[in-house]
């Protein structure tokens, strides 16, 4: 204790502190400079492992893009189909995706349809047709959804003697080229081709997706160390990409550019081991000798099964850096310690002084602060609060809690985006606009259908929250899954109250785009029995973002901000979706009563209107182009006539077919006689209800309970709860019911 005191007394400080701080400068001299030796190695190795699976990633991410692409292009895979809208869409298909540069069509009579980037790294299409005179090509741009001509040439280009088309009739499945120069421009690429046949097994076309091997090399020009070079190519030499080389040194016309063109002895000795048999199977690091010194290199492979087939790459990407680099902070340090120790005693004798005086009035001044920290945590507690009970679900950017207001004792749901979430500068900013723009949307809705929202804020840790009614029940796709097919009476019910909900949202000038049975609930509340509410507004639109749509009036509450969607992206969810959403056409309210329509045959059928066979795009092309099967075959109970031709007119292929809307639907289905033996009354429901046994919750938090309020945030000890209630669940705009 008097050792203690003495040292913590103005004389001790003023002694202690320059005797400390000399040691440890003499530490440091003694030491650092092998420690520093050593960290510069491991951080390098550590700097090059990383950015080589980083590149690795970022490469196969790209190519991967092959496939969603591939799939959209058999869909356009028709000669006769309207060219402005084949080369429209075509564009939109490569519009933000990195590292593509052409989609194409080829047709077996030569015709030829694409979507490229030219070499000011602008977007044109092109459709060319061979006639015995040469190619007739013609090229346009697109400027608001129509085609401005652009110019017309003639060539030799005929897709059929391409490579691709070949290795396409060869293998009669997708499949890889081998890198390639392109035609005209000579810059290297890959291509992902894939033949399309009809069901007598003849040839339709031949599809495309082109990378442009150099336009890749920005995922590569990233050095994580001073004088490092960074580069993409294969195992027997030819260069893929590499930011550091001049294109004038480049080969023209077909020719693939080599290594060995750039006589470079790093790279001399790279090759030399990257052809040694058994080598870079795996991500290595080896140590490099070459006439102007010693260098450390890393070699990452790249292949793997690549837009659902196994791609034929031998690939790597490779990092050097001269091994004088990694050196060089530990001999900075060894100049830089001398001073720094000499000139940190004199310093530190400085601070002591300093400190010494000011011990006295620190101590006093602490004691002060932490009781003004008492009263303001005192004076914080006093204000609303939640305290998050129970984890109800969880998303790819967030969670949704069962919450207790502190001080009204009012149960709530918690809907939150976690703070690690947003650390991705390029998407954050939208990722809070959508929660955001939820919010608001949810404000604004005063209808006794649509769930209720309490409050709206962010802590101190960077979490986006809002509190909104804590509903107890379960959504329709649970309900079904649980009971089979609905009685007709009750699914007239339900439709009517999701009428309700959209018919305001509608009138708003809102479009909810995600209409499905995971995103309408049924609950109880009190004595009230089947009451529905509608979720899940992530990817609401208004009417002023819809390409076409009419003007409609917005709440004062929603300001216009910029569309959210990236050019390109297709929103809902396969199997409730109306065919103009699928392809991307202008939508109205009528989208979301054809999705309810898909709502309505779930809850009926116990099924969903056109199977899931497969991929997606097969349930989306039914939904465009197949007509609707018979309901009354598939429902075993009552079922009305009008009841039926309601919901046939909902999933009308053509929106002017439709009702026009919620409020016309709901007074169909209100007009439909229900005979007593059918009807579903309140004891039906009572008993249903009594009967209904939900999964319980129980208590989820890795970190205790917590307590969140506007602009703060604490922990408090974890609790146990059975509550059963489920609230809305976090959801990505693509997810599938």
């Amino acid at each position: 204790m008097r050792v203690g005191r003495a040292l913590a007394s103005p004389t001790g400080v003023l002694v202690t502190l320059p005797v400390l701080v000399a040691a440890v400068g003499v530490t440091v001299l003694l030491v650092g400079r092998d420690a520093t030796r050593s960290a510069s190695t491991s951080m390098a190795r550590r700097q090059l492992t990383e950015q080589a699976t980083a590149i690795t990633a970022d490469v196969a991410f790209a190519l991967d893009q092959a496939s969603p692409i591939l799939e959209r292009l058999r869909v356009l895979a028709d000669p006769s189909r309207a060219l402005d809208d084949v080369l429209v869409r075509l564009q939109d298909l490569i519009v933000g995706r990195p590292g593509v540069a052409y989609a194409s069509i080829s047709f077996p009579d030569g015709t030829f349809r694409g979507a490229y980037l030219n070499a000011g790294r602008s977007l044109e299409v092109q459709e060319s047709r061979v006639t015995p005179t040469g190619t007739q090509v013609q090229r346009f741009t697109v400027d608001g959804g129509a085609l401005q001509p652009l110019r017309r040439e003639v060539t030799d280009y005929d897709p059929r003697e391409r490579g691709f088309y070949r290795l396409a009739l060869k293998t009669r499945a997708r499949t890889w080229t081998e890198p390639y120069t392109f035609f005209k421009s000579h810059e290297t690429g890959i291509t992902c081709t894939e033949p399309v046949f009809d069901a007598s097994g003849g040839l339709v076309a031949v599809l495309t997706v082109d990378f442009d091997v150099g336009a890749l090399s920005t995922f590569v020009a990233r050095p994580a160390l001073d004088e490092a070079r960074t580069l993409m190519s294969t195992r027997d030499g030819v260069i893929l990409a590499y930011p550091a080389v001049d294109r004038i040194v480049r080969p023209v016309a077909d020719q693939l550019l080599r290594y060995s063109d750039l006589h470079d002895d790093p790279l001399d000795a790279l090759f030399g081991h990257l052809q040694t048999p058994g080598t870079a199977k795996t991500l290595e690091l080896v140590e490099l000798a070459t006439g102007d010194g010693g260098y450390l290199a890393s070699i990452a492979p790249i292949a793997g099964r690549r837009a659902g087939v196994q791609v034929p790459l031998d690939w790597y990407v490779a990092t050097i850096v001269p091994t004088r680099t990694l050196l060089a902070p530990t001999r900075a340090l060894e100049r830089s310690s001398i001073v720094a120790s000499a000139s940190a005693l004199a310093i530190a004798v400085g601070i002591a002084l300093i400190l010494a005086w000011n011990l006295v009035r620190m101590r006093r001044q602490v004691a002060a602060s932490r009781q003004q920290a008492k009263n303001a945590e005192a004076r914080a507690k006093e204000l609303g609060a939640y305290r998050l009970v129970a984890r109800l679900g969880a998303g790819g950017m967030g969670e949704v809690w069962r919450a207790e207001h502190r001080l009204l004792a009012r149960s709530a749901a918690i809907k939150l985006i976690r703070s690690e979430a947003l650390t991705d500068e390029a998407s954050a900013p939208e990722i809070r606009e959508r929660f955001r723009r939820e919010a608001q949307v949810l404000a604004s809705m005063r209808s006794r259908h649509t769930i209720a929202l309490y409050d709206y804020g962010v802590t101190d840790e960077g979490v986006f929250y809002y509190a909104m009614e804590l509903l107890d029940g379960l959504d329709l796709e649970s309900l079904v899954v649980r009971d089979g097919a609905q009685p007709a009476a009750r699914v007239i019910q339900i439709l009517i109250q999701a009428c309700s909900s959209l018919a305001e949202a509608h009138e708003a000038g809102l479009l909810h785009r995600d209409i499905k049975p995971p995103n309408l609930m049924l609950c109880r509340a009190a004595d009230e029995l089947d009451i529905l509410k509608l979720l899940d507004f992530g990817i609401v639109q208004t009417a002023n973002e819809v390409p076409g749509s009419s003007a409609a009036r917005l709440p004062a509450e929603i300001p216009e901000t910029p569309k959210l969607t990236q050019l390109g992206a297709m929103l809902g969810t396969p199997g409730f979706m109306a065919p103009e959403q699928i392809l991307g056409m202008p939508l109205d309210g009528r989208a979301d009563v054809y999705a309810l329509g898909c709502v309505a045959w779930w809850l009926l059928a116990g099924r969903e209107v056109f199977p899931r066979e497969g991929a997606d795009a097969k349930i989306l092309h039914k939904h465009i182009y197949d007509p609707v099967p018979a309901l009354d075959a598939r429902v075993k109970g009552w079922l009305p006539e009008e009841l039926e031709a309601a919901i046939r007119s909902c999933l009308a292929k053509e929106p002017e077919d439709r009702p026009r809307d919620a409020r016309h639907l709901a007074a169909m289905l209100k007009a439909i006689v229900i005979p007593p033996e059918h009807a579903w009354t309140g004891a039906k429901a009572l008993a249903w209800w009594t009967a209904y046994k939900p999964k319980e919750v129980a208590a989820v938090s890795p970190s205790g309970q917590q307590l969140i309020m506007p602009g703060r945030s604490e922990a408090r000890p974890q609790e146990a709860t059975s509550d059963v209630a489920i609230s809305q669940t976090l959801m990505t705009p693509t997810s599938k019911p």
